[in-house]
């Protein structure tokens, strides 16, 4: 049976966060789909706000504490990525965007990405395609078409004629397992001049022990 590796990656800040539990139904609902198609599916689920001074460290000393290279390794072997993130001010929030600039730049590559939002407003639902799905774009991955934000008043019954939120989860999923159905990364090209240990420890003999 075929195994299909996918990676959520949560940007909440608070516990428990509207944010986790966004993730945590668009994996559910990925999870479900490709197992009925038959596959084995291992979802691993990362909350950013546990490695936010790992992120940090890396962008100042250009290397990955562990923590943090399991969930960078993760990605790069990864079949499909859930990322979510919560809206500040029109846009992702920053350490959403910090993580993806610690990711190597050719990691994502032909990557499929289901892209969830949260935020307390309706308003803000359009920063999935001015802000966030361009980001991916850049880096060369594969955006599902919907993008599923959820506000505040979402997390209600889905009434006032609106697209219900469980709804517009299961097209998100459901696109998302089509793409990741179609994916193969298995035969990803290493990069011959790679280091087989990050940079920082050819700095001052640090051993990452």
């Amino acid at each position: 049976m075929t195994t299909k590796r996918i990676v959520v990656i949560s940007s909440g800040l608070s516990t428990p966060s509207s944010t986790r539990q966004l993730a945590d139904r668009l994996a559910a609902d990925a999870d479900g789909i490709l197992r009925e198609r038959g596959f084995d599916v291992e979802v691993r689920t990362y909350e950013l706000r546990d490695l936010a001074h790992d992120i940090t460290n890396h962008l100042l000393m250009g290397f990955a504490p562990p923590k943090l290279e399991e969930v960078l390794d993760a990605v790069s072997k990864a079949d499909g990525l859930i990322a979510v993130t919560p809206i500040f001010t029109t846009s992702y929030a920053g350490l959403f965007k910090s993580f993806i600039d610690v990711v190597d730049t050719q990691a994502l590559t032909d990557l499929p990405v289901l892209i969830g939002a949260t935020g307390g407003t309706p308003r803000h639902s359009l920063a999935i395609d001015y802000a966030i799905r361009p980001l991916f774009t850049y880096l060369h991955a594969i955006p599902v078409t919907t993008g599923v934000y959820a506000a505040t008043s979402d997390w209600g019954d889905g009434g006032d004629g609106v697209r219900s939120l469980p709804d517009r989860i299961f097209r998100g999923a459901k696109e998302f397992a089509d793409l990741v159905e179609r994916t193969d990364r298995s035969e990803l090209v290493n990069d011959p001049f790679a280091l087989d240990r990050p940079a920082g420890h050819l700095i001052g003999g640090l051993t990452g022990e």
